[in-house]
């Protein structure tokens, strides 16, 4: 009897201490798990339109390897600023130019010291029609197309350079009536994409994919015959203590974003 009674209680002791360290398993890993939560951060991100594909597929991997998120929006970058302007709640802006950035730095809107350019991007003359836009572009002047899409210049980068190289190659008047405007780059793609319009100036983001144009025909536009397509990216005041916003700006520096943003057609 005593022997039953002493096994009994080893076997009540054991089983006390197995519940005691699975306890202590179970209060850590909660602890781990609030303390990860605790210190993961949001930032609203305006995304300048030509770079829709790159930041989505940045803004993932962004929070699989910090935990923090990245709530992104796109547009015309010309309009993000008004919104900025009217206190839109966005942290960062990454946008198609360096020259909104620069402006919102100097206006007191944006943190001086965070701007830097994240990219630097690429115009195509494009069609989604295989064999139509010839190496060097001759189609704009010998081509049979009745529309061709440029992004308004007022608001979007893009639409600034495609205006530059008609200039260059002395065709603005004979192409102009044949001009839809974009509200931004990626309606100017839309226009092209659906036949709207023949032919199209877009970012070279837009139809290129893992370093090969997805589908139609396009000419790189030769980085000589406009103005560098220069992208910046700037911290808002809002956001100046934002933990996501710090990480998210160091990120798009790292090896793995410059791989993502290189696929797309952009350099550095």
């Amino acid at each position: 009897m005593t022997q039953i009674t002493a096994r009994s209680s080893r076997f009540s002791f054991q089983l006390a201490r197995s519940a005691a360290v699975i306890a202590t398993v179970t209060s850590s890993a909660v602890l781990g798990l609030w303390s990860a939560q605790a210190q993961a951060a949001e930032v609203a991100v305006a995304v300048a339109a030509n770079f829709t594909a790159p930041m989505k597929k940045i803004a993932v991997e962004f929070e699989k390897d910090t935990g923090h998120k990245a709530e992104l929006s796109f547009g015309a970058t010309g309009k993000f600023y008004a919104q900025i302007n009217n206190s839109a709640p966005f942290g960062i802006l990454l946008a198609a130019d360096d020259t909104t950035p620069e402006k919102l730095a100097k206006e007191g809107k944006g943190v001086a010291e965070s701007r830097f350019t994240y990219a630097i991007g690429t115009l195509v003359l494009w069609s989604p029609k295989a064999g139509y836009v010839d190496d060097k572009g001759e189609v704009l002047k010998t081509g049979d197309y009745k529309h061709i899409a440029i992004a308004n210049p007022k608001l979007a980068p893009y639409g600034t350079a495609a205006m530059e190289v008609l200039n260059k190659l002395g065709l603005t008047a004979q192409v102009q009536p044949k001009v839809v405007m974009g509200e931004n780059i990626a309606q100017t793609y839309q226009f092209a994409a659906t036949g709207n319009a023949q032919l199209g100036f877009v970012a070279l983001s837009q139809v290129m994919e893992n370093g090969k144009i997805r589908e139609g025909s396009a000419w790189q536009i030769p980085s000589n015959m406009h103005e560098p397509i220069r992208q910046d990216a700037i911290v808002l005041n809002n956001a100046k203590d934002n933990e996501a916003a710090t990480a998210l700006m160091k990120y798009l520096r790292s090896p793995k974003a410059h791989d993502i943003i290189r696929s797309y057609g952009y350099s550095f």
